[in-house]
């Protein structure tokens, strides 16, 4: 079937359990062996798991706890994020050898458009593959790649043949692998949204094609025309070079859970103060600051308030952020806080350098 929309040439890069596989390349002992990138106390989180320890269901998100307890030999190590940034700019480095549309994701992904590419290459399977492969010579990792004629087909087809792996979505193929597609694998649909599709009887590509746009609407609000769109292989989002934040913001998971306001807002100025670090780091300000709670029966609450003016100063954001945790009763004790800042003035200011602002997860030890 012919498509008569614009089409690109867009390779989705996304890196091989890429943390953990940091880790293990730094440290040749733990090659082979379930580990764990996080904290193994009572508390702590796991930030990524080996392929040899997502056997055991060990996965990023999962409590260190029940990550030992899925995985007995499981090896915990403390994140080292400088060491990921480094190798993540080496990386980086490779795809400007053949775009400088590279969109980063993270440290570990990127979108690249290889649509006019420097190497003349009209193979964008070819060119990841060389690209992969210089991967692995020049910095020691895998690599997995997808690669279509946009950004949601490329990233859904980099999942297929990981690690280690491409897959390629060819123009004439786009409609029968959309539509063969299940609906928990298309890019933006997670479990909460993938469980109400189910109830709709939306189990594949095929099954979401054949509601109308009114119908995804209504279920599914503006997300709607995203997904009546896409599954018709539309999606025509272009590889952003200077991929800007919507929002910055640090968060805190705490040993025991804090039930008293007076130590959530102890807790809560060393969260600002590593917020306005970020913040002044990369000469970024905002107007709406965002509280984060999550109740130690892991609900999450977030509670917002818009200022007329940017701000980047500890002081102006604890003093929002106090007013926030007063707004209203808390409905139970507190297992982790959050401060984040949106409403940014990065659209006023000249493109950001090459980067992604990442959110660390910070723990007390």
């Amino acid at each position: 079937m012919k498509l008569d929309f614009p089409q690109r040439k867009i390779i989705h890069v996304d890196m091989d359990a890429f943390y953990a596989s940091v880790e293990q390349m730094d440290n040749p002992a733990l090659k082979g062996r379930p580990l764990a990138v996080g904290g193994a106390e009572k508390r702590g989180v796991v930030s990524a798991a080996s392929y040899e320890a997502r056997k055991f269901g060990v996965r990023s998100a999962m409590s260190g706890y029940l990550a030992k307890k899925n995985c007995p030999d499981l090896i915990f190590v403390p994140p080292r994020f400088e060491r990921y940034k480094e190798i993540s700019l080496k990386i980086r480095n490779i795809f400007f050898d053949y775009t400088d549309l590279v969109e980063p994701l993270s440290l570990d992904e990127a979108y690249l458009d290889v649509t006019t590419n420097k190497k003349g290459n009209p193979s964008a399977s070819l060119i990841a593959e060389e690209i992969r492969q210089r991967i692995f010579d020049e910095v020691g990792l895998t690599a997995s790649a997808g690669i279509s004629i946009n950004k949601f087909l490329a990233k859904v087809a980099s999942d297929y043949n990981k690690p280690n792996g491409q897959k390629t979505v060819n123009p004439e193929e786009v409609i029968s692998f959309l539509e063969n597609l299940e609906i928990r694998k298309f890019y933006g649909v997670g479990k909460v949204t993938a469980d109400k599709m189910y109830h709709l009887g939306i189990f594949t590509g095929k099954d979401l094609k054949q509601k109308s746009v009114e119908f995804l609407r209504e279920n599914f609000g503006k997300s709607g025309d995203y997904y009546y769109h896409v599954v018709r292989g539309i999606h025509n989002s272009e590889v952003k070079p200077n991929r800007i934040p919507k929002s910055v913001g640090a968060e805190r998971t705490f040993d025991e859970n804090l039930s008293s306001e007076i130590f959530m807002l102890q807790r809560l100025e060393n969260i600002a103060t590593e917020l306005e670090k970020r913040l002044k780091k990369s000469k970024i300000s905002g107007k709406t600051v965002t509280l984060k709670i999550k109740y130690s029966d892991f609900t999450l609450q977030t509670r917002s308030k818009t200022l007329p003016y940017y701000i980047a100063d500890k002081s102006l954001i604890l003093e929002t952020t106090k007013e926030l945790l007063y707004q209203e009763k808390l409905e139970n004790s507190v297992r982790l806080l959050g401060i984040s800042l949106s409403n940014l003035n990065t659209e006023k200011n000249e493109p950001l350098e090459q980067k992604v602002l990442t959110v660390q997860l910070k723990f007390d030890l």
